[in-house]
This record gives structure tokens, sequence and C-alpha cells, in this order.
């Protein structure tokens, strides 16, 4: 039985994809959240959709290193997992983070270190067992600062380096190292934005295409794929040209 690590499981991107994941066939299914009653509710209904799978609920601290560290190495002590999706994040309000430190320190440790700290929790289990597959949701926010949210772009961005490194680190191994950058997706994290007439993608079309590229190895999933070419041209833009834009 296929084990896959959720961390962040009650986000929506992550939730779809567990969905997705226990269609396929009968999973080992470890829900790793920070708020109780949403994972009992997501356990429930994976559950109901997937009686032979087994699912776990678990909870530890999403900043502290050692515990981090305490948990993950638990978690491998029974078995390296297959697959791990660190999905966790939140998006934070740009002019509370500008004028509240305390709020911008709160959106990259989050966004950013965080995740950085479960990826590289799981990195070194995974390169001793030769297996697996380490999956990491950025944002395409993290491709190109602007200064509508340059504080979560650059904890994304942090996130795109250090997949960069440990898919280099990783290269001669059989561990795979896939990072997904949705673009604006309709979830409870954007409901603001769907408030503002914001045009969304839709959550069960991103997990699906999540799912995909992890099955596959991918290194870099955009979700949807148009934003890899949205992004390749806002990366290239010119400064001044840049600079000009109010986004």
């Amino acid at each position: 039985m296929k084990k896959i690590v959720i961390v962040g499981a009650t986000s929506a991107i992550a939730e779809h994809c567990a969905r997705l994941w226990i269609q396929e066939s009968p999973i080992e299914l470890i829900l790793v959240g920070r708020d109780q009653a949403k994972s009992e509710r997501l356990a429930q209904d994976l559950r109901v959709r997937s009686p032979q799978s087994k699912i776990a609920i678990q909870f530890t601290d999403f900043i502290d290193p050692l515990r981090i560290k305490d948990w993950a190495d638990a978690v491998n002590a029974e078995g390296v997992p297959d697959i791990v999706l660190i999905a966790h994040g939140s998006l934070p309000d740009q002019m509370i983070c500008q004028k509240d430190l305390r709020a911008c320190e709160a959106a990259l440790a989050v966004n950013g270190v965080s995740p950085v700290l479960f990826a590289e929790a799981f990195a070194g289990p995974m390169q001793l067992a030769d297996r697996g597959t380490l999956a990491i949701i950025g944002s395409v926010a993290g491709d190109r600062g602007r200064k509508s949210n340059y504080v979560y772009g650059a904890a994304k961005g942090l996130v795109t380096r250090y997949a960069q490194g440990l898919q280099h680190r990783l290269a001669a191994t059989n561990v795979k190292v896939v990072l997904i950058k949705p673009g604006p997706t309709d979830t409870p994290m954007t409901a603001h934005l769907k408030a503002q007439g914001a045009k969304l993608a839709d959550v069960g079309d991103v997990a699906q295409r999540v799912v995909d590229g992890v099955a596959q190895g991918k290194p870099v999933i955009y979700a949807p794929g148009k934003w890899a070419l949205i992004m390749m041209i806002v990366r290239h833009l010119p400064r001044f040209v840049f600079n000009k834009m109010d986004i």
C-alpha cells in the first residue's frame, strides 16, 4: 500500500489531491494539519470515499524546527513515504506586512521557512532509501517580485530556490523533487480576490494537474499550464517596462 504524507492537508488543493489519490487505489495516508476540527472532517470524508485506505491524522508545530524534525523522524521510522506533499501556507495582506514587521515575519515563516524545514526533514531519509517523491507547493508569485504581494512572493521565491537546490542535490538518486506553482486558484485563501472579480482556476483542475505531475516526477508544475508562458514573459520583461506596470 502506497504511503502518502500531506502536510497542510486541509488546504483546498491538498484536499482535492487526497481525493484523487484515494480514488486510484487504497493507500496509507497521513494528514498533517493545524486545525483539528477541519482535519477530522477531511479524514472522515476520505474514509467514506475509500474504506480500504488507512487514514491517520497527526499534528505538529509548523514553525519549530526541532518539533518538525522529531515528528518527521517518527514518520520515517515506520517507513519512508512514497510521496510527501507540502501544501500549507497563507496569503498575507501586503500592506499589513509593510506596516507590521511581526506580520511580515509570520508571513515569511509560514510560507517560506516552514515548507523548507518540512522538506528537509524528509529529504535525507528519502535519499538514504533512494526512493520517494517530495512535492512542494510554491506559487507563481515566487517567479518575480511585484509590489502587490512581494512579501508572499519572497517567501515563495525561497521555496523555489530551495527546490532547485534540492533537485540538484538529489539528481543522481531515484528521489524526485517536484515544485508546484499554482496560479490564482479558487480556494478559501483567495476568497477576497474572487469577491473583487478576479478570474480564478478551478481547484479540482489544479489538483488533477498536481497529481498527474507528481506521478510523472516533473521538476516543475505550473497549474494551470498557461502560467508557464505567462510567468516566462513576466520574468523577462525589462525592468524599465516592468516598473511601469501596476501589478
